[in-house]
């Protein structure tokens, strides 16, 4: 008995939050068609011209404008952003620090905190066997 094994794809979107791009802003054969795991594999490891351009200059999509900021994605909205950014417009978010986003610095910063400190917690419960 041979086994037939099918490729595996993806939609271009799924594929473009893989690489952590816009997809918008992708070449039009990326979108229109579907994208292999193999292919992506190989847009992983050795990224094409479009693909190196896209991660410097952007636009980015929220996740990685929220990263980049370091502030989470809702409060990129609570901040008024809902459109991607490009680098140069995320750097002139840095240099401006609107209210908004040192808030939002904030808040994130103290969610990790937290996140940090039930983390120790739970690794001391389980140490004592609790």
């Amino acid at each position: 008995m041979t086994s037939h094994q099918s490729t595996q794809t993806m939609k271009p979107a799924t594929a473009a939050k893989k690489l952590g791009v816009y997809l918008e802003a992708t070449p039009a054969e990326f979108r229109e068609g579907s994208v292999s795991r193999a292919e992506l594999n190989a847009l992983q490891a050795d990224p094409p011209q479009w693909l190196t351009d896209l991660r410097r200059e952007g636009p980015h999509p929220r996740p990685v404008v929220a990263a980049k900021l370091g502030v989470s994605i809702a409060g990129l909205a609570r901040g008024g952003v809902t459109e991607p950014l490009t680098t140069e417009q995320i750097e002139a978010l840095k240099r401006e620090r609107p209210e908004w986003l040192e808030r939002e610095r904030a808040t994130q910063a103290e969610v990790r905190k937290e996140a940090a400190r039930t983390k120790q917690r739970d690794a001391e419960r389980a140490q004592r066997g609790d």
